[in-house]
């Protein structure tokens, strides 16, 4: 989605349930790529780097160099500003989201077409996966094989699971078991 190739500079805006899953799977597919994670919460940015991360930085501080993609997972749009900043000529960025909240979205009138845009980059937004993207990824994930970080609650306590998500008390995915 992103169009990476093998020894392109990638960044990932985010390091929850599905961006600890594309960080282990770029190390696999672009072993010779830099991954940089940008992740408002400490123990996120540390969490990325155990995964094998390059450099994790806060979503608003400057990577080590520019980057060929970005991969936002993020649901606010402070980190998309961001991002494009911090995107090569001809770079793109893509918005893996199903929707964005309004809460940040003041952050848009900032937009600068020749600060965030100009030289040739892109922004693409995946709304939804694909069967063959499903098909596709399971079997990479056989190879490598991927494992997610998972939390799971029993379902009495889907409230403390929702707190922990919304504290960013995150390590990979959260499941409820009902």
């Amino acid at each position: 989605m992103c169009g990476a190739n093998n020894g392109d500079t990638i960044g990932l805006t985010g390091c929850g349930a599905s961006a600890h899953l594309v960080l282990k799977l770029i190390k696999y597919k672009y072993p010779k790529s830099k991954v940089y994670v940008f992740a408002r919460n400490p123990k996120e940015r540390e969490f990325a780097r155990e995964l094998g991360a390059d450099w994790a930085g806060d979503s608003a501080e400057q990577p080590p160099q520019q980057l060929n993609c970005i991969i936002d997972t993020t649901p606010v749009w402070k980190t998309v500003l961001a991002a494009l900043e911090f995107l090569k000529p001809g770079g793109r960025l893509v918005i893996n989201a199903i929707r964005k909240e309004n809460i940040d979205d003041q952050h848009l009138k900032t937009f600068d077409y020749t600060k965030h845009l100009w030289m040739e980059k892109e922004i693409k937004s995946v709304a939804n996966v694909t069967g063959d993207d499903v098909r596709n990824f399971l079997k990479t994930a056989s190879e490598i094989p991927i494992k997610p970080n998972v939390t799971t609650y029993p379902f009495e306590k889907a409230n403390e699971a929702l707190l922990d998500i919304k504290n960013r008390k995150i390590k990979g995915a959260k499941v409820l078991k009902i």
